[in-house]
């Protein structure tokens, strides 16, 4: 909200700097103003510093800064790390910071390359440089904040190949998660990858196999198009095809995309590419009274149990939230207000266009809903209801199912 921050002649609500704010740091990209015609150079480096806080994790940051300073890493700060990026010990904490800041460096780095290739045809030299870094941090963190201006997005580059590839490439490699990132590169052979890294391999690759063929049948886009969708919808949110020409189908099935997400340990939101595979495998077990198992390992009960509550605690803030858009934006679809929703919470960025025109009330929710969308709603239900578990229990009395 700083003037220096700002266009001249621009002032910028208290809601609408809140919710930049939040869509940035939660990695959304969910748009109430433009940034280019709003902010200056000043102040869109706020947003790309708050982009790359929140891909990167404020943990990791944390023991970065620590780490450039000459400090020494306490136990607590390593316990805060494992924690922050779901890990099963503290061992190797320093080494795998380090290492996630390096493939960051590089990614971002090329991104920023082959991007200045594109809009140096357009743009004077350092315009493009600062656009490149923009879109090059908001591509690998998942995050569809554009500078460009007019709420354009990519729509004017959707037929440049370059650009179309260079930033799918950044959002998938973003959205894969850091470990999966680098047992790759270390193991480089795919059955000696873990359970976990082959789950996510296979499910990105199917996701985007699928909504790529679906959307093409669907929309009236090119096969660059449909592909680049499917890849951003997965909690990236840059738009090539202006989506409030989409059909329904089109609309649902990327709210599928988004509510799925990206995978555990990355920069993306959503239930998590791990969650859904988990719940498919367990629901086919159970239909064919076979062992929950995949790539011959069998998946742990408590694994299948964290899976649906997730689930379940997703699919209830989605239809809550939806519910009261629909009671505080009568003049929108349903449609409409429901692909927000999820676009928030999946922290995808992602809109039909109504962003803007909302009110602060709807503003606030949509606020909330990225917040919870980037902690998960496990997390967040966990800080408000976790007990310890009492020794005492109730007798067990069945119930019919289904």
């Amino acid at each position: 909200m700083l003037p220096i921050a700002q266009n001249d002649g621009i002032d910028v609500p208290f809601i609408d700097a809140l919710f930049t704010s939040t869509s940035a740091v939660c990695v959304t990209g969910l748009a109430a103003i433009d940034i280019a015609d709003n902010f200056n150079v000043f102040g869109q480096a706020v947003v790309a510093a708050l982009i790359q806080i929140g891909g990167l994790g404020v943990t990791s940051v944390g023991v970065s800064l620590i780490l450039l300073a000459r400090r020494k890493v306490t136990f607590k700060d390593r316990i805060l790390v494992k924690e922050a990026m779901n890990l099963n010990s503290v061992g190797g904490i320093v080494k795998l910071v380090k290492s996630v800041l390096l493939m960051t460096l590089c990614f971002e780095g090329t991104g920023v390359l082959l991007n200045f290739i594109v809009f140096s045809q357009d743009y004077a030299p350092l315009h493009a440089l600062w656009i490149s870094v923009f879109h090059s941090i908001a591509a690998f963190n998942n995050s569809g904040y554009d500078i460009l201006g007019g709420f354009r997005n990519l729509i004017p580059y959707q037929n440049n190949v370059l650009l179309n590839l260079t930033t799918t490439g950044l959002i998938i490699f973003g959205g894969l998660g850091f470990l999966v990132i680098r047992e790759i590169l270390s193991k480089r052979h795919f059955k000696k990858f873990s359970l976990h890294t082959k789950v996510v391999i296979t499910m990105t690759a199917t996701l985007l196999a699928v909504g790529t063929i679906l959307l093409k049948a669907t929309e009236n886009i090119s096969w660059l198009g449909a592909f680049f969708f499917s890849t951003s919808a997965r909690t990236a949110g840059f738009s090539t095809y202006p989506l409030g020409e989409f059909s329904n189908a089109g609309l649902f099935l990327l709210i599928i995309l988004m509510f799925i997400g990206a995978s555990p340990g990355s920069t993306g939101g959503g239930i998590k590419t791990t969650t859904a595979f988990t719940i498919m495998k367990s629901a086919y077990s159970m239909a064919t009274n076979k062992h929950c198992a995949a790539f011959k390992r069998r998946i742990p009960r408590e694994t299948v149990r964290k899976a649906f509550i997730v689930f379940a605690l997703a699919l209830a803030l989605v239809c809550l939230n939806s519910y009261l858009l629909s009671i505080l934006e009568p003049r929108f679809t349903f449609i409409q207000l429901l692909f927000e929703v999820v676009s928030a919470f999946g922290t995808v960025g992602l809109s039909t266009g109504i962003t803007p025109n909302l009110c602060a009330w709807s503003k606030t929710i949509i606020i909330l809903t990225m917040y919870i969308g980037r902690l998960g709603p496990l997390t967040v239900a966990m800080i408000w209801s976790y007990r310890p578990l009492s020794n005492a229990s109730y007798s067990e009395e069945t119930i019919t199912i289904g």
